[in-house]
């Protein structure tokens, strides 16, 4: 009788902006457990929107534990079988915290916080080229949504992150980084570390060189000293630490949400994927080429998989309406057979770098690229063209606003 071959499979780590999942995916890409948990949202005032950074910490603790109970009680071999993990979370959402005691020194400020507008204006204001200041070197646009001006704001507004600026105490981080530091010691040694994707949403990062950006460090006057290093989205980054449920498994895939789901869609170059959450992103893969938009995207990273694999980077659009934006367009919508593929996409990264999957078999397996339904605008032809041409007139009506201070 032949011998059962020994079960694989990767962890992925789904940290959101209202919920935290933990998802056990085989070789087959088939989840063989999960758990989600939600965590509270603060909003202290107009416009601010703040996270507890322990209370995201204690989320996938619990998650992890749910996941592999799970996935235990269904009669596969977690404990052995397990090789990797993969994070994949929201961008931007900011965070400072002291590198002795590994406590927050001020709650998470979440990418969709508003309290830095009047930071914008007054850079908009004093710098060449208003908002796209820095835009040619990092792909953004001066706004309240990127990390850089999250941190100025609370070293201009947070005594506790300044005195731990000040002696050496402060390490800032997205929340990958967060997470990355804890599962890997903490206090204890923890690796403190950010990936590519997650570093090219902190209007810090030069997309070029997929470095710290010294000039722009200037500019804002933000020390690099509590910066984390910048690493692939794809390779061995550390190991999980005692005290989570699972220890000793490295680390090994790293990337934002929506470029996570680029890659759990295996968007290639010229394809885009569309993701709906807490907000609703539109990237583009752009391959090797950095394309600066003339029309409000986005130039950003799509992924790097691997130390030494090419650069893919992408244009990215945000939207609040996007149902009734098929229909106007007359576009097809695919949805995958795999809805979480976030996740996925993170759990793909990671078992890339152990050499669970290939990059090929990631791109070109019809497994992974398979579909559930395709939805198909329902408009008659006249009247989508009708409307869609009533929407570029309002759409253009705005325009005489943008020089407006409202």
């Amino acid at each position: 009788m032949s011998k059962k071959p020994a079960e694989v499979f990767i962890g992925s780590i789904d940290q959101g902006t209202t919920s935290t999942r933990f998802i056990i995916y085989d070789r087959s890409d088939r989840a063989i457990g999960s758990h989600q948990v939600e965590f509270t949202q603060f909003y202290p005032e107009a416009g601010w929107v703040e996270h507890d950074a322990m209370e995201i910490l204690e989320s996938v603790r619990v998650c992890m534990a749910k996941a592999l109970d799970k996935a235990t009680a269904d009669g596969h071999n977690v404990d052995s079988g397990l090789k990797a993990i993969g994070l994949t979370n929201q961008r931007e959402t900011t965070l400072v915290w002291s590198k002795s005691t590994g406590c927050p020194l001020y709650n998470a400020i979440v990418w969709m916080d508003v309290r830095t507008s009047s930071i914008c204006r007054k850079l908009e204001k004093e710098l060449s080229g208003g908002r796209t200041h820095f835009a040619e070197t990092c792909g953004l646009p001066i706004s309240t949504y990127f990390s850089a001006l999250k941190l100025l704001w609370l070293l201009e507004n947070v005594d506790n992150v300044k005195k731990a600026v000040q002696s050496g105490d402060a390490l800032f981080g997205t929340i990958d980084t967060w997470l990355i530091w804890n599962l890997t010691g903490g206090v204890k040694g923890g690796i403190h570390v950010t990936d590519v994707s997650n570093a090219s949403r902190t209007m810090l990062m030069n997309l070029k060189t997929l470095e710290w950006d010294s000039t722009i460090l200037k500019t804002l006057r933000i020390p690099a000293e509590i910066l984390p290093k910048i690493v692939s989205n794809s390779e061995i980054i550390g190991k999980i630490n005692t005290g989570w449920p699972i220890t000793g498994i490295p680390i090994s895939g790293c990337l934002g949400d929506q470029h996570a789901a680029m890659l759990g869609q295996a968007c290639r170059r010229g394809e885009a994927k569309s993701t709906y959450g807490t907000g609703a992103f539109i990237l583009l893969n752009t391959g090797e080429e950095i394309i600066q938009s003339t029309h409000g995207l986005l130039s950003t990273m799509a992924f790097k998989l691997g130390p030494k694999a090419s650069t893919n980077y992408a244009l990215e659009g945000s939207i609040a309406i996007a149902g009734a934006a098929a229909d106007l367009l007359g576009s097809p919508v695919v949805r995958p057979a795999d809805i979480e593929t976030t996740a996925l996409g993170a759990a793909y990264a990671a078992g890339l770098a152990i050499g669970v999957w290939s990059e090929k078999e990631i791109f070109a397996s019809e497994e992974r690229t398979k579909t559930s339904t395709i939805f198909r605008p329902k408009l008659d032809e006249e009247l989508r063209k009708k409307k869609l041409d009533s929407w570029f007139k309002a759409i253009s009506r705005t325009f005489d606003l943008a020089d407006l201070s409202l």
